[in-house]
């Protein structure tokens, strides 16, 4: 069973407006979880209407979004189509996705990048360009045209940057930096029936101390869970935080089956989760074996710019039949002046631990990149609870189905971003009282003195789930998972009822929700699809239109009837 939130008695009686409740407490309009493209694009839209909190569990610039090195898909050059990118999608996604909503997002990709230039944000320039199409345009795998927006390789960071330099400066934006979501608050606290979010307690891990915020709408941008996994080329905060608060608040999750495992990351002992971006592959970096060999021919007539299931289910399988550590990404033959103008940022890290990416193939392996599914969302980025909203990676919009196309994740954080802040500034005024969310209780709780175990459950859950229920999947190993997934999830419950809490604490605790609704999702998938390979059913199964795999909670709050279609 998974766990449940700590309950609280109800409390309250209605307060006003921006009156502080407590040291412990705070009030916003609106209350942003996760700092990265998605939380701070929707903050910076929402600022000049409404009061916004963002919560952010290291640093503001820790996420995801700042190690991004790919770049943006959207349709700018004539010869390239809206309909081109919306079949390249549908394709990738292997049919799961939702046609509407790939046809949204694709449609409202330029407006993204128009807004990302208004704002400064220094996008590689096309040195043949006119006013009319400036940025050199890249291509990156199940792409059919160039059509990747990108500064240099390290288009991220360039958005992070820029984002949080205008949201840090405005001042209906307040940053809380180093502050971890526990639980999602609804108004069961009040004897609701647990339809609608009212805010969020927190730990603020610079005192320890946890830390309630009430809300009007609340906004999960939190990112991925690709942590789950023991090898992944994300950042340490990739915990699957919105997710987990989410589903034990009483929404629906879709897809989770769909883990995209990145082809290619440095393998090197001493670094550390460093992707070498798929656009080396796309401008004609070649996939060799030890030997020199190409092999990426034999498992798809794209070669090196087949999707990224097929390249990343290619290596591994090359990886296991010939016991080696490794395969190598050559494009030396694009000469040393190419290299360093088109991936400085590769080249630099590479080079820091001795490759030389312009003389010598780069050592890669597969890691855990992205998590396709998520909250489900509609097409404003509205949840199954009244007032709560999930943008980015968190979120489950049917855009990316049973694989993500490369580069299509940045430009769904702006596209919802907007989406998600036009629906919240079209409800206002918002004129209802605040009802103070009570302190959180810490009644018996005591410190741990056996912090040890945590450490301990963590490394276990992830190799659990690489070896179980990575890029090759069967069901008995994956029944093996879900097995010990189900006696650690018993175990932390014990130990998150007894003790103070700690981000390792909660961040297992939603790591292990996660783990558990992959697992129940790989389980009821009986076919191989996208990135859900299993060797018990191998082939797609075509006996009908492929389904979505929809997960309900318990606690299920019920703002959406299913008919055939999603309906708001």
């Amino acid at each position: 069973m998974l766990t449940p939130p700590r309950q609280f008695p109800p409390s309250g009686t209605a307060r006003k407006r921006w009156e502080k409740m407590s040291e412990n407490s705070f009030q916003y309009d609106v209350l942003i979880i996760g700092s990265g493209a998605a939380g701070l694009s929707t903050a910076l839209k929402l600022a000049p209407h409404v009061k916004v909190a963002v919560l952010s569990k290291g640093k503001i610039d820790d996420g995801s979004t700042n190690w991004a090195q790919g770049g943006i898909a959207a349709v700018l050059d004539a010869a390239d189509s809206i309909e081109n990118h919306v079949r390249d999608t549908l394709v990738a996604g292997a049919d799961l996705c939702k046609r509407e909503t790939v046809e949204f997002v694709a449609t409202n990709a330029p407006k993204a990048i128009a807004w990302l230039d208004e704002l400064g944000i220094q996008l590689t320039r096309d040195p043949n360009g006119d006013n009319n199409q400036p940025f050199h345009l890249t291509r990156e795998g199940g792409h059919s045209h160039r059509r990747i927006v990108h500064a240099a390789d390290a288009t991220g960071r360039a958005v992070q940057t820029t984002l949080q330099g205008q949201a840090v400066n405005h001042p209906n934006i307040d940053v809380f930096e180093n502050y971890l979501a526990i639980d999602l608050v609804t108004d069961r606290k009040f004897g609701g029936e647990g339809r609608r979010c009212i805010g969020a307690y927190s730990l603020d891990l610079g005192t320890g101390k946890v830390k309630s915020f009430n809300a009007r709408t609340v906004i999960l941008a939190t990112g991925g869970a690709s942590k789950v996994y023991r090898f992944t080329s994300n950042p340490d905060g990739s915990t699957g935080d919105g997710i987990a608060m989410a589903w034990r608040a009483g929404c629906r999750v879709m897809n989770m089956e769909f883990s995209q495992f990145h082809p290619t990351c440095l393998y090197h002992p001493q670094a550390k989760s460093f992707l070498i971006s798929e656009a080396v592959r796309g401008e004609g970096g070649k996939l060799l074996l030890p030997d020199g060999t190409r092999f990426m021919d034999r498992f798809d007539e794209r070669g090196e710019l087949a999707p990224r299931d097929i390249v990343a289910r290619a290596i591994d399988h090359e990886l296991k039949r010939l016991g080696a550590d490794c395969v190598y990404l050559d494009i030396t033959h694009k000469g040393a002046d190419f290299i360093k103008e088109h991936f400085p940022t590769i080249y630099e890290n590479c080079l820091s631990y001795g490759i030389d990416m312009t003389q010598q193939p780069i050592p890669v392996v597969p890691a855990a990149h992205y998590t396709c599914g998520g909250v489900l969302t509609d097409l404003r980025g509205r949840t199954d609870l009244t007032g709560l909203y999930a943008i980015g990676e968190c979120a489950g919009t049917g855009l990316h189905g049973a694989n993500r196309l490369a580069s299509n994740s940045l430009l769904e954080c702006l596209v919802f971003g907007e989406a998600a802040a036009k629906d919240i500034i079209e409800a206002l005024p918002v004129e209802d009282l605040f009802k103070p969310i009570p302190d959180w209780d810490e009644t018996g709780i005591t410190d741990s003195d056996e912090e040890v175990i945590v450490a301990h459950n963590w490394e276990q859950l992830r190799n659990v789930m690489w070896d179980f229920v990575g890029i090759v999947r069967t069901t008995k190993r994956m029944q093996r998972a879900q097995h010990r997934v189900d006696l650690l999830l018993s175990e932390i419950d014990e130990y998150y009822g007894n003790f103070r809490v700690t981000n390792d604490l909660l961040e297992l605790r939603n790591l292990s929700v996660v783990a558990k609704l992959i697992i129940q999702s790989a389980l009821w998938r009986r076919e191989s699809r996208g990135l859900h390979y299993t060797t018990d059913y191998p082939d797609l199964d075509e006996s009908g239109t492929p389904r979505q795999t929809i997960l309900v909670p318990e606690n299920f709050a019920g703002r959406w009837v299913i008919s055939g279609q999603w309906k708001t």
